[in-house]
C-alpha cells in the first residue's frame, strides 16, 4: 500500500487531502514518525525517523497519533481482496503480502492482469492506493513493487533482470540498510552491478555467511523461498534492525519482550503452539548468533518464550558488542493440546491463559495497542536508540 496509515487519514478526513501528514504523534515528545503522506516526503520526511527531525524538516506537517483499529479494519479488507485470487498469501506486515499465483493464471488470466484487477479493485473499495511487482520470485516482486511508488506497477520478466539490477544501488537490495549499505560502500561497491561481480568468499568474509549468501543471491535476481501462508509457516517470528546499533541491556531487553509479544500473539491466533525458541543477534561487525532451546512442553506464552529467549541472550553475553538486529522465533509447531511448560502451575496456567484470552480479545476489537505491558509502554514513549524497524517473518 501506498503510505498506508496516511492515506487511510486522507481517505477519511477530506481536510488532509494534498498536505503533509505524519503519522506518530506529538512532534513535543520522544518518538519516531510511523509513516507519512508523500507531501511530507517531498520534504525529506521518512518512517522511523525522531518526531521531532520530522518537524524541523517540514514544520508546516500535520501530526496525527493514528487510529490502529481502523488502519487493521482497511487491511483485512485488503486481504480479503487477495483472498479472492489465491489463498497462497504471505502477509509480512500490514499493508504488504506476497501473492503466488502460477496456479491461478488459467481462471483469472496472466499474472499482470490479476495484479491489475487487484490494483483497480483497491482502489474501487477502499479507496486507497497500492503499488505491485510481478516477478519471478519474491525479492524481484519487492523490488519491483518500490521502483515507482505511489501507484506503481512494474513487470520484471526473466530476460530483464540483468539489466533491471545492473545501475541500481546496493540499497535496493531486500535487506540492505544503512549500515551494510555503507559497509558495502566502503568496498567500493554502490551499485548492484558491481556487486554481483565480487566473489562470494569476500562477501561471507566481510558480513559473514548469512548476508555474505544473502548479498550474493539476490545480487543475481536469484530467491528461491516460496510464498508460505500461515497454515504451512514452519515457524514464527519476528525481529528488528535498530537504527542505532546499542548495548543498553534494559533498551534490549524491553524489545526482546514486545517480540516475544507479537510472536505469541500470532501464534494464538493461528492455534499453534511451539516447543523450541530460538534468539538471534546480529552485532554492529555484522556477526550473527542464533541460539535456540527446545522446551519440555510446548507453549504459546509470551511469558515462557520471552523467559527463554531472554535465558539464550545472557548466555552469549548479550550487550558486549552493541547490537544491530534482534530477534525471536517460535519453530516445531504442533497444534492442540493445552499443556503449557510446568514454569507455571495448573491454576496459573489456567489464570494466564484466562488472561490472554481476554487481552487477545481486546486487541481483536480495538487493535494491537488497546492494551500493552508497562515495560513496553515505557520503550514507546522513551525510545533508545531513537527508532526500530521491524518485521514479521
Amino acid at each position: 500500500m501506498d503510505a498506508f496509515f496516511a492515506a487511510v487519514e486522507q481517505r477519511d478526513n477530506p481536510a488532509l487531502r494534498g498536505k503533509p501528514v505524519i503519522i506518530g504523534g506529538d512532534p513535543r515528545y520522544r518518538g519516531v514518525v510511523s509513516t507519512c503522506s508523500y507531501e511530507a516526503r517531498k520534504y525529506g520526511v521518512r518512517s522511523a525517523m525522531p518526531l521531532r527531525q520530522a518537524k524541523e524538516l517540514c514544520p508546516n506537517g500535520i501530526f496525527i497519533v493514528g487510529h490502529m483499529r481502523k488502519y487493521e479494519e482497511s487491511s483485512s479488507r485488503i486481504m480479503e481482496i487477495l483472498r479472492d485470487y489465491t489463498p497462497l498469501i504471505e502477509p509480512i506486515s500490514i499493508d504488504e503480502a506476497f501473492l503466488d499465483v502460477t496456479q491461478c493464471q488459467t481462471l483469472f488470466g496472466t499474472a499482470e492482469k490479476i495484479a491489475r484487477e487487484i490494483v483497480d479493485r483497491i482502489e474501487k473499495e477502499e479507496r486507497l492506493t497500492a503499488s505491485i511487482g510481478v516477478a519471478p520470485n519474491k525479492f524481484l516482486a519487492k523490488l519491483g513493487s518500490d521502483l515507482r511508488k505511489p501507484k506503481g506497477f512494474v513487470v520484471i520478466n526473466p530476460e530483464d533482470v540483468s539489466d533491471l539490477l545492473k545501475d541500481l544501488p546496493v540499497k535496493k537490495i531486500w535487506g540492505v540498510g544503512p549500515k551494510t549499505e555503507q559497509a558495502l560502500l566502503s568496498l567500493g561497491i554502490p551499485t548492484i552491478g558491481i556487486l554481483r561481480e565480487v566473489p562470494l568468499d569476500l562477501l561471507v568474509s566481510n558480513f559473514g555467511k548469512e548476508t555474505g549468501e544473502h548479498l550474493y543471491q539476490l545480487s543475481r535476481g536469484i530467491d528461491n523461498r516460496s510464498v508460505v501462508t500461515a497454515e504451512d509457516a514452519k515457524s514464527i517470528g519476528h525481529e528488528t534492525t535498530f537504527q542505532e546499533d546499542t548495548d543498553d541491556r534494559e533498551y534490549l531487553t524491553a524489545v526482546l519482550l514486545e517480540l516475544s509479544d507479537m510472536v505469541a500473539r500470532r501464534m494464538r491466533r493461528y492455534q499453534v503452539q511451539a516447543r523450541t525458541i530460538t534468539l538471534k543477534l546480529r552485532d554492529a561487525n555484522f556477526h550473527t548468533i542464533t541460539r535456540g532451546r527446545t522446551l519440555m512442553h510446548p507453549t504459546d506464552f509470551e511469558e515462557v518464550i520471552f523467559n527463554t529467549a531472554l535465558e539464550l541472550a545472557r548466555e552469549v553475553e548479550w550487550g558486549r558488542k552493541k547490537v544491530r538486529l534482534l530477534g525471536v522465533s517460535a519453530s516445531n509447531l504442533t497444534r492442540g493440546g493445552d499443556e503449557q511448560l510446568t514454569l507455571f502451575n495448573g491454576e496459573d496456567r489456567v489464570r494466564l491463559k484466562k488472561l490472554h484470552q481476554t487481552v487477545d480479545q481486546i486487541k481483536d476489537k480495538l487493535g494491537e495497542h488497546a492494551v500493552t505491558r508497562g515495560r513496553i509502554a515505557n520503550l514507546k514513549k522513551n525510545p533508545r536508540p531513537p527508532g526500530w524497524r521491524g518485521r514479521g517473518e
